[in-house]
């Protein structure tokens, strides 16, 4: 899509491994890598809640705005707590069960 030529595994080199070999060089203890996409799960990203802060001029839409916000960070909540059951880490509960993150 973008590339005359297929390179098996550019779009991983590209958009994480290259991010990640650059967190582990600098010390960095966090990789973000983006928004999206349960196919990350397997990859061992799991979904992370983030931030972002925009000012909205008009206080109408900023109220309507506030109020999908709010509706969709529910939603978020359940979706995120639903992909942590896939997760491919596991920890060891206090009666010795393995049970995922």
């Amino acid at each position: 899509m973008g590339s005359d030529v297929n390179v098996p595994g550019l779009h991983f080199e590209a958009c994480y491994y290259q991010g990640i070999e650059y967190c582990i060089r600098h010390g960095l203890k966090l990789f973000e890598p983006g928004a999206q996409g349960e196919h990350k799960i397997a990859r061992g990203f799991l979904p992370t809640m983030t931030r972002s802060f925009h000012y909205i001029c008009d206080p109408r839409f900023r109220a309507a705005v506030r109020e999908a916000l709010a509706r969709e960070g529910e939603a978020l909540l359940d979706y995120r707590e639903e992909l942590l059951a896939h997760s491919p880490y596991a920890t060891t509960t206090t009666d010795g069960a393995n049970c995922a993150i």
